[in-house]
Order: C-alpha cells, then sequence, then structure tokens
C-alpha cells in the first residue's frame, strides 16, 4: 500500500508548490444572486488570505472597528474564518478540513453572514471549501479471498471490494488497476452517484487440478495531482463445480422509506432461488463487498431469510438514497455468488423544529428611539426539505415592535412606536418560529429588551403647595417642615436637589429666612420669628433632577407664624413715669356709677393673647371702687360717707388672656373734694414707694432716652439764643442803638437771679390759662421778647418752649391769658405696634390725666 518515499517527498512539494499558486492566483470575487462568493483550498494554516471584504463590499476601513464589523455564527458553531478590523481582509481562522465540514460529496460552502452597524448592514457571503488530494484511496481489508468455481464460464463477472477515498471529485477513486495474469481481467463500473468500483472478469477456464488458487494485486488510483493510490491483495481459490448458482428474481428493486422508521423496520425482503438440492440449494443472502461502510452501519441483511431490516436512524437531510448491494450463494462446494442492487428512497419527514438565533445589534434601547429602530437580527434554519423546511416567524402580540426580512430566514427586530420606559422598563418579546410541515414545528425563542432612560420627565411635588405653622419665638435653626417631589425617571435623572428661589422677605432676601437642605428637602428657619412683625410669607421651593439637560419644577411653601403671648399688656392711659402715679379729682357729692375715669391698654399679641381684662388689685377701700373688667372704666360703688379718705389709692391690672397670662398695673390716687373747680386742678406728683413701683427695665430705659432728648433740646436753644444776641449786639454797635430801643442790650439783661426767680414749677393761679410763660430778655432779635412758656404738663419737665411776642399794647393787656401751648410726646414703649382688637372707641375712653 502507498507509494515509495521519494515519490511521497515530490507529491509534497507538487501540492505545496499547487496550494500557493491557488493563493496567489485566486480569482477575485463572484456576485451570486446578490451575495460574494469566494473560494479556498482546504488545509490552510492560521491566517491564510482569503478575500478583502473591506474593499469588495465597499466599505471604510478606518470605520470597521468602530461599526462593530463581525461574522454571525450559529451558538457553538466553530469559526473557521474571521475578518480583521484593521484591514478588513477575510483570513482563514482554523485549519479547514473538507470531508469534516460537508460530510457528504459534492460541492462544500461555508454560508457566512456578515453584520456592521451605524447604520445596520447585513451581507451574505459564501465561501466554497476547495478540496485538495490529501487523501489516498484504501481497501477495508489489505487481503480478500475470491472463491471460484472451476466450472465458472468465461466472461463470468466477480465483483470486488471498492476502496474508499473521503476526497471527491477527481481527487477520488477514478480507476483501478490489476496487475498482469493469464486468467483474469479487470472491468471498473460506475455507481449512480458516480463512484467507481472493480469487477475481475473470468478470461480463461480454470482447472483447479492443475491450479488451486490464484494471487493478483488490485490498485485503486484517485485522479488527484499528485495521484495518490491505495492497493489490496486478492486470493483467488478455485472451487470444485456447482452446477446451478442462485437466482434474484429481478437484479435491481426500489422501495420507500420514511426517514423516522424505527430500527427493526423491514425494508425489502429479497427473495433467490437455486435449483440445486440439499446443501447446494440452501441459499445465505449477505452485504457485496464494495457495500459501503454507511450502509453496513444502517441496514441489516438476514442470511437465512433475505429480509433487509433497518439498523440505524436514518436522516433524509444527510442523504436523501441508499445504495445496496446483496450478494446471495448457496452452501454447496464451490458456490457461486449472484449480485442484486436495492435502491432505498428516503421520505422527508417533519422531524426538525426550526433553529432561532437572536444577535442583539443595539440593547437597552433608548426610550426615544425613532420608530424603525432596529433592536435585533434574527436568523431561523430548519433542516428539513420542502414545505417542511419553509419557516415563517412572528412575534407576539402587544409589543410595540415588528419583524422585517431582510434575506431568506433572516429578519430584523424593529421598533412601531416611540417607547416609555416610565410606562414598560423592559420587554420580554416572545419570537416564534413555525415550519409549513404536517404537523407544524414550532420553536420560541423570549428576547429580553431593557428600555434605558431619557431625562423626560420633570420632577412633580406631592402636594400643589405646602402650608406650614410656626409658632414665634422658634429657635434659629430648628427644622419647620419638609418638601418632597418625586421623578419616575430613574438613576441620574431621578436624583432630585432642592432649593430656594431667589427672592426677598420685606425687604429682605429669602435665604436669610429660611434654608433647606438640598438632598432630603427638609427646611430650616435661620431667625427667630416674630409674629408681631411678620405673620405670614411664602416662598418658592425649585426641585431639579440631575439629567442633561436638567428639568425642575416649583412649589409654592406658605409660612404662617402662629401668635405666642410673648407681649405683656402695655398701659397707654394713664402714662406714667417710672415711680410716679396718676391722680384725679372726684367730687364728694358724686353718687353711685359715677365715671371716675378709664384705664386703657393695648397689647401686641393677637386673639386671646390680647383679650384685655381689667381687674381692681388694691384699693384704700374695696366698697368705693369699681373697675368694668372689659373697658376698664373706673366707677363708683356707693357714694362718699364723711369718714371716707379724702384720698384714695387704687392699683389697677390689666391681664391678657394667654396661657400663661401676663399683666400689667397702673397706680391711681384719687382726692375727694367739695367742688369741683372750673378748670382741671393741678394734680402733684406723688412717687410710689420701690415697692410698688413698676421697675420695668424698658421704662426705665424710655425715661433716660427721654431726658437725654430733652436736655439736648434745651442745651439747642440755649446756643442758638446765645449766637443771635451775639450778633444782634454786633449790629447794634454798628447802627447806633440804644439799649431802650432793644430788649436784648447788655445794659438791660437781666441778672441770673431773675431766671432763678422764675419758679417753672409753680403753679398758675386759678381761673388763669394752665400756661405760665415768663419773660426772657436779650433771646431774640430786635424788636422781640420771648417768653418761657410752660404748659400744665410741663411742670416737671426739663424743657422750655419759648413763645415770641412784641411789646404788650393796651388793647392787648388781655391777651396774657394765652391759650395753652400743649405740647404731647409720644414715645412708643417697645418697637413692636400695639394691636388695637380689643381697645375700646375713642369716645368711650376717658383717660386719667397724668400731671408732671
Amino acid at each position: 500500500m502507498g507509494v515509495g518515499a521519494g515519490s511521497e517527498h515530490w507529491g509534497q512539494l507538487f501540492l505545496r508548490s499547487l496550494l500557493f499558486l491557488l493563493l496567489a492566483g485566486a480569482p477575485g470575487p463572484r456576485m451570486a444572486s446578490g451575495q460574494l462568493r469566494y473560494a479556498v483550498p482546504e488545509e490552510l494554516e492560521h491566517g491564510a488570505f482569503v478575500a478583502n471584504l473591506g474593499e469588495d463590499l465597499g466599505l471604510d476601513v478606518s470605520t470597521l472597528s468602530a461599526r462593530r464589523f463581525r461574522i454571525v455564527s450559529r451558538a457553538g458553531a466553530r469559526q473557521h474564518l474571521e475578518v480583521n478590523l484593521e484591514n478588513g481582509i477575510l483570513f482563514v481562522n482554523e485549519r479547514i478540513d473538507r470531508e469534516e465540514v460537508c460530510e457528504a460529496g459534492g460541492t462544500c460552502l461555508l454560508h457566512l453572514q456578515l453584520l456592521v452597524e451605524s447604520p445596520l448592514e447585513l451581507y451574505r457571503v459564501e465561501v466554497e471549501v476547495l478540496d485538495i488530494n490529501d487523501h489516498a484511496p484504501t481497501f477495508p481489508w489489505q487481503e480478500y479471498v475470491l472463491e471460484v468455481a472451476e466450472s465458472a464460464v468465461l466472461g463470468a463477472r466477480f465483483p470486488l471490494e471498492s476502496a474508499q477515498d473521503p476526497d471527491v471529485g477527481t481527487n477520488s477513486v477514478h480507476t483501478y488497476r490489476l496487475s498482469p495474469n493469464a486468467f483474469f481481467s479487470l472491468e471498473v463500473q460506475t455507481r449512480s452517484d458516480a463512484s467507481k468500483f472493480a469487477e475481475l472478469v473470468l478470461e480463461r477456464a480454470l482447472d483447479r487440478e492443475q491450479q488451486r488458487a490464484h494471487r493478483v494485486l488490485l490498485t485503486a488510483l484517485d485522479g488527484g495531482v499528485p495521484e495518490r493510490s491505495g492497493t489490496a491483495h486478492i486470493l483467488v481459490t478455485v472451487l470444485d463445480a456447482n452446477d446451478n448458482v442462485p437466482a434474484f428474481d429481478q437484479p435491481s428493486y426500489g422501495v420507500s422509506l420514511p426517514e423516522d422508521a424505527p430500527a427493526g423496520t423491514l425494508v425489502i425482503q429479497l427473495n433467490a432461488t437455486d435449483l440445486d438440492e440439499g446443501p447446494n440449494g440452501e441459499i445465505e443472502y449477505s452485504f457485496s463487498g464494495h457495500a459501503p461502510p454507511r450502509v453496513r452501519e444502517l441496514f441489516h441483511i438476514e442470511p437465512r431469510t433475505g429480509q433487509v431490516l433497518l439498523k440505524g436512524p436514518l436522516d433524509y437531510e444527510r442523504a436523501s438514497l441508499h445504495e445496496l448491494y446483496v450478494q446471495a450463494k448457496d452452501r454447496g462446494p464451490s458456490a457461486v455468488a449472484v449480485h442484486c442492487r436495492v435502491l432505498v428512497h428516503l421520505l422527508d419527514v417533519n422531524d426538525n423544529a426550526p433553529e432561532v438565533t437572536l444577535t442583539s445589534v443595539s440593547t437597552p434601547v433608548q426610550e426615544d428611539a425613532p420608530p424603525g429602530t432596529v433592536i435585533a437580527v434574527i436568523s431561523v434554519l430548519d433542516r428539513d426539505s420542502g414545505d417542511n423546511g419553509r419557516v415563517s416567524c412572528e412575534v407576539g402580540p402587544d409589543v410595540p415592535f415588528e419583524l422585517r426580512s431582510s434575506f431568506r430566514n433572516y429578519y430584523t427586530l424593529v421598533t412601531t412606536q416611540t417607547l416609555d420606559r416610565e410606562v414598560v422598563p423592559e420587554y420580554n418579546v416572545s419570537i416564534t418560529a413555525r415550519d409549513m410541515g404536517s404537523p407544524a414545528l414550532l420553536t420560541r425563542s423570549t428576547l429580553t429588551i431593557p428600555v434605558s432612560d431619557v431625562n423626560d420627565n420633570a420632577p412633580r411635588f406631592l402636594q400643589p403647595s405646602y402650608s406650614v405653622y410656626v409658632m414665634e419665638n422658634n429657635a434659629p435653626g430648628a427644622s419647620i417642615c419638609s418638601v418632597s417631589a418625586l421623578d419616575p425617571d430613574c438613576q441620574q435623572n431621578a436624583y432630585l436637589s432642592y432649593s430656594i428661589v431667589d427672592g426677598h422677605i420685606h425687604g429682605m432676601p429669602v435665604g436669610t429666612y429660611v434654608s433647606i437642605n438640598s438632598d432630603s428637602g427638609h427646611m430650616y428657619a435661620l431667625r427667630s420669628l416674630d409674629y408681631e412683625q411678620i405673620r405670614s410669607f411664602q416662598i418658592q421651593v425649585q426641585a431639579q433632577d440631575a439629567g442633561f439637560p436638567p428639568l425642575s419644577a416649583n412649589v409654592t411653601v406658605h409660612i404662617f407664624v402662629l401668635d405666642q403671648n410673648d407681649n405683656a399688656p402695655v398701659i397707654v392711659s394713664p402714662m406714667l413715669r417710672n415711680g410716679s402715679v396718676a391722680t384725679e379729682l372726684v367730687p364728694r357729692s358724686a353718687r353711685p356709677g359715677y365715671l371716675v375715669g378709664t384705664v386703657s391698654a393695648v397689647d401686641a399679641d393677637a386673639g386671646l393673647n390680647s383679650r384685655l381684662s381689667y381687674q381692681l388689685l388694691q384699693a384704700t377701700d374695696f366698697t368705693l371702687f369699681s373697675v368694668a373688667p372689659d373697658t376698664g372704666e373706673l366707677r363708683t360703688l356707693r357714694s362718699f360717707l364723711e369718714q371716707d379718705a379724702t384720698r384714695q389709692r387704687l392699683v389697677v391690672q390689666v391681664r391678657d388672656g394667654g396661657q400663661p397670662a401676663l399683666s400689667a398695673t397702673v397706680s391711681l390716687l384719687l382726692s375727694v373734694v367739695e367742688t369741683m373747680p372750673q378748670t382741671l386742678s393741678d394734680f402733684s406728683e406723688f412717687s410710689l414707694p420701690p415697692e410698688a413701683s413698676s421697675s420695668s427695665p424698658l421704662t426705665l430705659y424710655l425715661l433716660v432716652s427721654l431726658g437725654s432728648i430733652s436736655f439736648t433740646f434745651l442745651l439747642a436753644i440755649l446756643i442758638l439764643t446765645a449766637i443771635r444776641c451775639r450778633g444782634e449786639r454786633c449790629s447794634r454797635q454798628g447802627s447806633g442803638c440804644s439799649p431802650p430801643g432793644c430788649h436784648c442790650c447788655p445794659g438791660s439783661r437781666p441778672s441770673s437771679d431773675a431766671l432763678k426767680t422764675s419758679n417753672l414749677t409753680a403753679q398758675p393761679p386759678a381761673g388763669t390759662t394752665a400756661a405760665t410763660c415768663l419773660d426772657v430778655p436779650g433771646s431774640g432779635p430786635p424788636g422781640y421778647c420771648y417768653k418761657v412758656c410752660l404748659g400744665p404738663e410741663s411742670a416737671q419737665s426739663d424743657f422750655m418752649f419759648l413763645k415770641p411776642c412784641s411789646p404788650l399794647r393796651n388793647n392787648e393787656k388781655d391777651s396774657g391769658k394765652q391759650s395753652q401751648l400743649s405740647q404731647h410726646l409720644r414715645v412708643s414703649k417697645q418697637i413692636k405696634q400695639p394691636n388695637m382688637d380689643w381697645l375700646r372707641p375713642s369716645t368711650q375712653r376717658p383717660a386719667l390725666k397724668r400731671y408732671q
């Protein structure tokens, strides 16, 4: 068997040269039915050049990697070829054995599906694997024994065992040769599948007595270059004559069998007859020597009965026809075998369900992807033939996707409408492939398509607006409320940050009042709020997501300040200085219910905290006077008796309705007189003992401020008077003014004693006006004099009110009784404005007078 070592060496060199010529001079691509087709020899090493796909497909080589140019193959399939993304060259990835890739004969094609994205393009390429003569013919056995009866007639044919060569075409078994001999010749026959087998032909009558055995050498040659061969030795044994040979009913049989027939199925019942008797007429059946190994694996012949039974599984897709060669011979001496052919045609059965291969292209898909966006490429394959191999593909209902056919058995999955991740974040698309067989077979595959988020939803607050109630005098930095918003987006697009929109509250930036935690939405007061200064305000809170571009929403937060009883009542009538009491005259003839006066007070708080009630806290005689709880009116309860004291001391308490309640007191000194003067009497001021006087620090501060202002004002008047006098003196010296003509002349300037004698605290006589005017010479411009006019309320004041007046004329002598010049100094005892909700009308509030 085989050839010599030298011949083998030169054969290898010749083969390598042939491969080099095939690679160097390989023809360009051929377009077949809209696809490229290449040819490549088998057994090439890794990296061998196949084709320049980038150039042939007209693609930009620099973008192949970015566009993910690749070969799409079924899962588990071997990747014989690969694409270099740097230059677009298709090269051999692993050694290709044509006999392994394509078991059956004929053209061996590798079907490639090329996929490139952005935009999606699909190409089909066929690569034909060319057979090279890399296998020599081989015989199943190295030596055969052929028994031939000596009575065999000339021209008798004896089929020989066929040689097997995995190569195809011209590289397969091409012919047989027989070594030279005197008795036998060789004829080569061709089967229906173009395979060759040899028959030994008897050329000369045999004589067992002369030569019992003959040896010949059978050589099988292929048609490759270089030619390869295999040999087998045949031993022909000459047998004694057996007059009759078996005979089949017909030389050839045909039978049809479904491919899903189980093992043990009867294929055909063969029948051969022999006219001899006894052992010479007993026939045995067997496969001929040249029956292919595949036939021996699938079928079995019962030697005695001639039944051909199915032994192994059939596959129509692998081979649709099986050719069986059966021989029959009797059991007598010098038995001669006769042969027949059995053709087994397989019937296709729909036994292969469609295969679905999903190749994901762009998942996840953005929710704003336009309709028609390609999601995946789907390939289907059914190994059956005819209607059994035709496949339709569809997607499940109620999904925004559809299948579009691009090539035969290739589909693209595309969107049919805009997606919304907030409604459906993920789709499980069921893809059903169904063939046209009966019964139809189907395959379902599920493709999970997640939807990626796009920032298309603005934040939304849980409430359209917020109302917050904060008690005044709150601690700075305390939490007052929390706002919350939701964003149906996810991940970064749903991360919210809170902020306060710029604005002003009573002229101040809103950021000086409140702050907000940007992550949690908790709001904090930055200052202590005062109900009496600000009762409510509103701010705008903004929630903004972290998407690109960011989206935001605003909500209004109304903040209402709740009142707290933090202000005590303030007595406004009578207004007292620290340590003083208010005085009033009461006629002894006053009847019960006589209105002595009204105590009025205000409270800066609101609501119940500002509702005031009056009560008599201390009194010289509680049976003599009463205070109205709501109005503060002081009235007599009974008539005065002789034994009643002429001076009644009362302490009135004003209390608000808060919890806890706050209060203020006022001391009154009532003088009981027999007759009331026409004008109000001048009431002296009585200092209260230290334990009864109000010790409010605020009152003390106000009094100190009032004294400072009064002193400053008096000092300004004196300085102004001195400057004016100095200017007049200079004017007189220049114009010759005589002292009598000007009251400000130095000669007529009164002494300091004159000023001292003007007792500012002296009370005017009864019946005169309440103002006291003192002449102050030399304190004004020429022709004028100034009077220091003191009103009743200035009896104890440090203020001097200067009133210009001209020299008295006769008709003006009575004008000395000038109308009172009263100056009411109103100084608010607190910064907060009083709450006047509970004050009585002014017509019902006769105030008690306080005299200085």
